[in-house]
């Protein structure tokens, strides 16, 4: 999984594709695990994920990501597929793209391929966008595949140039501690606020662009400042991102929301912003150590639970290859 740092938004092919993309993210250790079984007699496909189905052409599969990478990969019968994840779908994680870049990964060493992380990251944001036909952008396949605390420069062709963030260890362990993340219970589909966001902008919704170019810049102000080592800056810069981010749907955010974010503000948090398209999912904050434990026992007094997590530098990885 991963958690966007500053530019979210910009890396949808809408936008890109007439000013560019610039995103930072940082992947975490919070996955989602593919389990593929060749079947020894039976002919047909069983995939295990919220629900099970068993069919005996990948094309009668009803789960859009599954169906489409087994047709991509031109496996036809005989598997078992099973996922499991450790963070709900629906929360602004990138759980979908996390997914796909798992399933390909392993349907890659069940065909005994190999592929690097770009052409994974990119074959994923295919599947997803292109054969799935849905609303989505670079940042989730590329964090999947790579990892790391990441920046992504993304051309008018889509062409992704992919740079580590270099910072020392004491840097990145504060960056982790200072930022807490909780569950706010609203599960939502990502889809009507991401479909909202490419139409506006595909139609030249100047509100819309504005946003955009704007989250753009704060993206590259995210960059220096974590570069820098001005960790408070970078908090400064997550409350510009999100009153900035809120322009572009009505439905970003709600009144729970609100009312949490201010509590956390009020409360030392230097800023902070719902991570994903918005409307729900996971609340995060960037947080002074000696307000934290204030900062805690709110969130926890509304019914919030709380996610740490440490940063994950690997990316998609083979855990048992019998």
């Amino acid at each position: 999984m991963r958690i966007p740092l500053g530019g979210g938004g910009t890396d949808l092919p809408s936008f890109y594709e007439g000013y560019g993309g610039f995103v930072v993210s940082v992947a975490i250790d919070k996955y989602v695990y593919i389990q593929l079984n060749k079947l020894k007699i039976e002919d047909f496909i069983r995939v295990k994920y919220a629900n099970t189905e068993l069919v005996s052409n990948p094309k009668e599969i009803k789960h859009p990501l599954l169906r489409e990478a087994l047709i991509h990969s031109g496996i036809s019968n005989g598997i078992e597929i099973s996922a499991m994840s450790d963070v709900p779908g629906r929360t602004g994680m990138g759980s979908s793209g996390s997914f796909t870049v798992a399933l390909l990964t392993a349907l890659h060493a069940f065909k005994k391929e190999t592929t690097s992380k770009k052409q994974l990251a990119e074959e994923a944001f295919y599947v997803e966008a292109e054969c799935a036909k849905q609303p989505t952008g670079k940042q989730d396949p590329f964090l999947g595949a790579f990892g790391g605390l990441t920046c992504l420069e993304i051309d008018r062709s889509g062409e992704v140039t992919v740079s580590p963030l270099k910072l020392g260890i004491n840097i990145q362990r504060e960056l982790a501690s200072s930022l807490l993340v909780f569950f706010t219970g609203i599960q939502r589909e990502s889809f009507d606020i991401l479909s909202e966001q490419v139409s506006a902008t595909r139609a030249g919704n100047a509100a819309t662009l504005e946003s955009l170019h704007e989250t753009k810049k704060i993206g590259y102000r995210v960059r220096d400042a974590l570069t820098d080592g001005n960790l408070d800056q970078f908090g400064h810069l997550l409350d510009q991102h999100w009153q900035n981010k809120k322009k572009r749907s009505t439905n970003m955010s709600n009144t729970n929301i609100d009312r949490w974010y201010q509590m956390g503000r009020n409360a030392g948090a230097l800023g902070g912003k719902i991570l994903g398209a918005g409307g729900g999912g996971f609340l995060m904050f960037y947080c002074p150590t000696e307000y934290r434990r204030k900062l805690r026992q709110l969130m926890t007094n509304e019914g919030l639970r709380e996610m740490r997590f440490c940063i994950d530098n690997e990316g998609a990885t083979i855990l048992l290859n019998i």
